[in-house]
């Protein structure tokens, strides 16, 4: 067996955009400024969209794009590596927005729904959760960057992460590179503008098959999910297509059969199964399936990661005994922060989340937090390595860590409202620590691939924290007094916080016994059984926690990246696949980008709001709508294969 640094030798050979010798203009205050403001811009809008319609849109690739058009276009000036700490600064405001509007809503609903419960959550409160949640995130990450970027660069693609190095060094270099990726931002995003701004077909085709009662089938015929899927290749792919059809077209159509000999409520459903659409299946049964999977293959990647975590943490030992000044000694490139500042920076935050009043977490909840916190950080920052941020299940790391913390505190005799308090406020920090985990992986990856310094980025995402942070309480406030998060008199169309609704349901059923662990451990049964067939099973059980349609779509990529691999000679395959990341990596950009704007359209332009909310489930192209979906969405997948052909010249 190798060891971790003749990993690290072998890795030494991959040479990035801007090499470790060469010293350009990296961390620079207009870089720092630019970043500051579209982190927090990017932040409140996304807050408001993913309490809107329970998802945000990655901000990485809008935040390069909008610098590279300031830095380069109004200022005349920027660099590669400058445009780069912009986006790792502007993206930390939109993960932080998923975290806090995945959880924090739910005190607010408790306090609108359950008599007697009252927990008056303070715009403080909220300042605070977000700082150290995010603090936690960034430091676990830390020690984590040398396995999941460096020594597993071949294996974890990262998908947002490679898309974003790319467009900001086709903008760099010009020509033929940035002819294709331009093209298909173009592409990408007249088409999210049509389907998503107009709403002149729908986003998801969807059918549920009359000869199998309870399975679906469908695709969210997006470009950004089909450039994924060609980046991240044709075998990720086919693992989350395979857990998607085990769940939707094996699991449900076999629940829904047994549903109708059941005369009796099945729990935690509150309606028959043979009343209940395949979404409703999913929501009641597949989806605790997916928990389970999830966690157990997180403990396998765990577990994999060890080794080179003990390393880093010896190599950090060392440094702070001044042993060896081993960080000194690396290349520009290839410097972490010190790892006395990281130790120290945890432990500083598990003190103050100790000693917080108002959370309910004391000495046992910080213990919880740095335990469950450090796991899903190392799940989190490989799931998005291996199938991106958009298709991380947050949610569901979020619900295993309530389920477990509920089950611990229950044992420990920590129950009811008080103990709903605990839960809740340990799942807030968890759940923030995984998406800014999540987003610096990605940022890291990018990052490495240009050859920007690593402790100015990580020093960055907390810059990027901050500034948001100051906000975010504010503004979910604001959207609690003028929308509400629960349909009453006074808030008659409210802001319906899917993520949140559901979490605050759960820590609920656990204190009153009503959550479905068969489930959860049916889940992690069928993931172990994947992984004893010596097969990953984390893109298996991603797949299985997901719907169908988003699986499908990228699955499409793949299949795209297979035909190119199957039928390419040797000397094409290379120049082949480079064109097709690139024309994929526009894809996404291009998707993003207009996401982001629909997103701000929607939170401060009340009559486009008005009019997204009028057509939200309906096409302007009426009963051919799901067809003109599938037509376009083939349209731009041959595009895909269009582009990855070589000219004459080039054979």
């Amino acid at each position: 067996m190798k060891t971790p640094e003749q990993k690290e030798a072998e890795q030494s050979q991959f040479e990035p955009y801007i090499k470790s010798h060469e010293k350009i203009p990296e961390l620079t205050l207009r870089a720092v400024i630019l970043g500051s403001i579209i982190s927090v811009v990017f932040g409140l809008a996304n807050a408001y969209l993913g309490l809107k319609v329970g998802m945000t849109v990655s901000a990485s690739i809008p935040a390069a794009v909008i610098s590279m058009a300031v830095l380069r276009g109004v200022l005349k000036k920027g660099t590669v590596l400058e445009n780069n700490i912009v986006q790792t600064i502007g993206s930390a405001g939109e993960s932080l927005a998923a975290g806090v509007i995945f959880t924090i809503p739910a005190f607010f609903i408790w306090n609108e729904t359950l008599p007697g419960f009252s927990h008056p959550i303070t715009n403080l409160d909220i300042i605070f959760l977000s700082i150290l949640g995010g603090a936690l995130g960034i430091f676990f990450m830390i020690p984590l960057r040398r396995y999941l970027v460096v020594r597993e660069h071949s294996r974890l693609k990262f998908p947002e992460g490679t898309a974003c190095a790319e467009i900001i060094k086709a903008g760099d270099e010009g020509g033929g590179k940035a002819k294709t990726v331009f093209t298909a931002m173009g592409i990408s995003a007249l088409y999210r503008a049509l389907m998503g701004g107009v709403r002149l077909w729908p986003e998801g085709p969807n059918y549920d098959l009359p000869f199998l009662k309870g399975a679906n089938v469908g695709i969210t015929a997006t470009p950004a999910l089909l450039g994924v899927g060609y980046i991240i290749g044709p075998r990720i792919s086919a693992l989350m297509l395979a857990g998607a059809i085990l769940g939707y077209l094996g699991l449900a159509p076999l629940i829904a059969y047994l549903g109708q000999h059941i005369p009796n409520l099945v729990p935690p459903a509150t309606k028959l199964i043979t009343e209940m659409t395949p979404s409703e299946l999913r929501n009641n049964f597949i989806k605790y399936f997916g928990v389970g999977a999830v966690a157990l293959g997180g403990f396998v990647s765990l577990g994999k990661s060890i080794p080179v975590i003990i390393h880093s943490f010896a190599v950090g030992a060392k440094e702070i005994f001044g042993k060896k000044a081993e960080n000194q000694k690396r290349e520009r490139t290839d410097q972490d922060l010190p790892m006395s500042l990281v130790l120290l920076g945890s432990l500083l935050v598990a003190i103050l989340i100790w000693v917080y009043p108002g959370t309910e977490m004391h000495i046992l909840g910080a213990i919880l937090v740095v335990i469950f916190g450090f796991f899903f950080v190392v799940v989190a920052a490989r799931i998005v390595g291996i199938v991106g941020s958009s298709s991380s299940p947050v949610s569901g790391m979020t619900i295993a860590t309530l389920l477990v913390t509920s089950l611990i505190l229950l044992s420990f005799g920590v129950s009811g409202f008080r103990g709903m308090i605990t839960v809740m406020s340990i799942g807030t920090v968890v759940c923030i620590a995984v998406c800014l985990s999540g987003d610096i992986a990605q940022d890291l990856k990018t990052g490495y691939l240009l050859g920007a310094t690593p402790k100015h980025q990580q020093t960055m995402e907390f810059v990027g924290l901050v500034f948001p942070a100051l906000f975010m309480g504010f503004t979910v406030y604001i959207l609690n007094t003028a929308f509400g998060f629960v349909k009453s008199a006074a808030h008659p169309s409210p802001l319906l916080a899917p993520q949140a609704n559901v979490m605050a349901t759960i820590v609920q059923g656990v204190m009153t016994g009503g959550i479905p662990w068969i489930y959860i451990i049916g889940g992690m049964m069928i993931a172990l059984a994947v992984e004893l067939l010596g097969v990953s099973s984390l893109p298996f059980a991603i797949g299985l926690y997901l719907p169908l349609d988003l699986s499908t779509p990228i699955m499409a990529g793949g299949i795209i990246a297979f035909l190119v691999q199957k039928f390419s000679r040797a000397a094409q395959f290379k120049k082949r696949e480079e064109r097709g990341i690139l024309f994929g990596s526009g894809l996404v950009a291009g998707d993003a980008l207009i996401g982001v704007i629909i997103a701000f359209l929607i939170a401060f332009i009340p009559s486009y709001a008005q009019y997204y909310d009028a057509h939200e489930a309906l096409s302007l192209s009426g009963t051919f709508g799901p067809w003109l979906s599938l037509i376009c969405f083939a349209i731009v997948t041959f595009l895909l294969w269009r582009f990855t052909q070589l000219n004459r010249s080039e054979k």
